[in-house]
């Protein structure tokens, strides 16, 4: 399961073998933007602003379990839940 987060109608998603550098995909309703983990910038796509916002925020709160969940990703083994922004 890629799944590691979601909350306010939003997924946040790590896929095993992504590409560098270290990112989230986040999703909600049709669109879809790429978060990089060190910086929080956009990489690729587009949330609404406010979605944009939310996933911001709760990056910020969770970037070291961000970072471990990527390595997780990238060794193949299960990333672990984080909790919801609330």
């Amino acid at each position: 399961m890629s799944e590691i987060s979601r909350f306010f109608g939003i997924v946040i998603r790590i896929f095993y073998n992504d590409h560098a550098p270290p990112h989230v995909h986040a999703a909600y309703g049709d669109h879809e933007a790429l978060f990089e983990i060190d910086t929080l910038k956009v990489m690729r796509g587009e949330l609404p602003r406010r979605a944009h916002a939310l996933v911001l925020e709760w990056a910020a709160l969770h970037r070291e379990e961000l970072a471990g969940d990527w390595k997780l990703a990238r060794s193949g083994d299960a990333r672990a839940r984080i909790a919801p922004l609330e």
